[in-house]
């Protein structure tokens, strides 16, 4: 297990660099984080967690590899990936601004156009701690219900987080799905995963981090930013949609793409998650 082989040793082991301090950073419900600096002067963020899935850290690492390909936007540099720990360079953390929030607006909008070559992914992933089927569908509504909302939804009921009443209004969207979804469009470069807790704000720019990285609808990623809140969105959406405009009712249609969050964030922490999913079910 990474955490009893000491994360100093582990990351010595992985990078061949002797770690000279280590010290652990606050946040996330489903790893350990810590900071370790280097030898050679470098600073790293390590991710732990005893008795990872199989391809949990890898699938992460595979995410972020995948959204820095285009280069077009900052995402966290993979240094080194095992079964129970991911090593990233460090970002050290800024204060959110107009400009970068603009910047991040447009970067996001070049890399949901450099595209993906189908709406799903190769394998499979996470969000959160819990699995996250990517296997593709022909069409983006087809993919959501089927490997999205519907998932969530049952986990949720199963384990009593959502209410009848509001389960049969999420299923009344998915019988909706393709009439809701808009003007079709290719399959996006989606981050998957994009609140803001998911975005470190360095000295001039946002990273993108934690991704749950696949194509799918660019309008996905806008409206997970909005669900819980970001900082200057409002300037970070008018760049967006300066560099590549959304197509006409967007905003009508970000319920739909909140129900997956909402839906999965009701499976794992119950609250009054399931009775959110509803409220955006019937807001469509």
């Amino acid at each position: 297990m990474a955490r009893s082989r000491g994360v100093a040793e582990l990351v010595e082991g992985l990078l061949g660099t002797p770690v000279a301090a280590t010290a652990p950073v606050a946040g996330g419900d489903t790893c350990v984080a810590t900071r370790v600096r280097l030898g050679d002067g470098r600073s790293a963020l390590v991710k732990t967690r005893s008795g990872a899935p199989e391809d949990f850290f890898a699938s992460e690492a595979r995410g972020l590899r995948w959204l820095a390909e285009p280069d077009v936007v900052p995402v966290a540099e993979v240094l080194a990936v095992e079964r129970d720990c991911l090593v990233v360079a460090w970002v050290e953390p800024g204060r959110p601004t107009p400009e970068a929030a603009a910047a991040l607006g447009r970067g996001l909008a070049r890399l949901h156009a450099s595209g993906a070559d189908r709406f799903g992914a190769e394998r499979d992933g996470f969000v959160g701690s819990l699995p996250l089927p990517h296997r593709p569908a022909p069409t983006w509504p087809e993919f959501y219900a089927a490997r999205r909302v519907l998932p969530y939804l049952r986990l949720a009921v199963d384990r009593g987080h959502v209410e009848p009443r509001d389960a049969q209004a999420v299923e009344g969207v998915v019988r909706r799905v393709a009439e809701l979804a808009g003007p079709p469009e290719p399959p996006a470069r989606l981050h998957g995963d994009l609140w803001s807790g998911n975005l470190v704000w360095g000295a001039e720019q946002a990273h993108l981090v934690d991704p749950a990285a696949h194509g799918g609808h660019r309008e996905t990623d806008l409206a997970m930013l909005a669900l819980f809140g970001a900082p200057h969105l409002e300037r970070l959406v008018a760049a967006y949609d300066e560099e590549r405009p959304l197509a006409d009712g967007w905003q009508d249609r970000q319920p739909l793409h909140q129900l997956f969050p909402v839906l999965a964030h009701a499976a794992m922490f119950g609250g009054g998650y399931g009775a959110r999913a509803g409220q955006l079910a019937r807001r469509l």
